[in-house]
């Protein structure tokens, strides 16, 4: 037995809904207080500051090739139900096109992240910029600790 086009499109529309809930779920975290497998065990070099501001800004989101893919494989089969024979392979190709580029726009939003940078002045008097999610409060004056280590700085309290 044939699937119906309606039961081909919801299955589609599953398949990419399963694929992006899982993907989200793989993002990196640029959060202080989340390390990576490779992070743990590294020593890192601990210096103390004092907040100077602290300014809210957006992380961009990813750029996978999930959403892409997903919004192409939705939008060639809703394009596929525009007319018959040739016309139904254009509207495939067109919907597959629109798809992934409203799919990688819709990944790239759902996947942006609030962040905060926090500029701090070290004890030597330098003043030095940290951006990462913001899961944590920050005050202008009070002190915090920076943990460098792999290219990675973190402020924490």
């Amino acid at each position: 037995m044939k699937p119906s086009r309606t039961g081909s499109i919801q299955i589609a529309l599953l398949a990419a809904a399963c694929t992006l809930l899982v993907s989200g779920c793989a993002t990196n975290s640029s959060s202080g207080s989340v390390y990576s497998s490779g992070q743990t065990r590294n020593e890192q070099t601990v210096r103390f500051a004092t907040v100077e501001s602290v300014r809210e800004v957006t992380i961009e989101g990813t750029h996978g090739p999930v959403g892409a893919v997903a919004g192409g494989a939705i939008g060639g089969v809703a394009g596929s139900n525009v007319g018959g024979g040739k016309g139904s392979t254009i509207g495939s190709i067109l919907g597959a096109v629109a798809g992934g580029v409203a799919g990688q726009a819709i990944e790239r939003r759902v996947t942006e992240k609030k962040g905060l940078e926090i500029t701090v002045r070290l004890e030597n008097g330098e003043l030095r910029a940290i951006t990462q999610e913001s899961d944590e409060v920050f005050r202008v004056g009070e002190r915090v600790r920076l943990l460098s280590g792999s290219g990675t700085t973190r402020v924490t309290h």
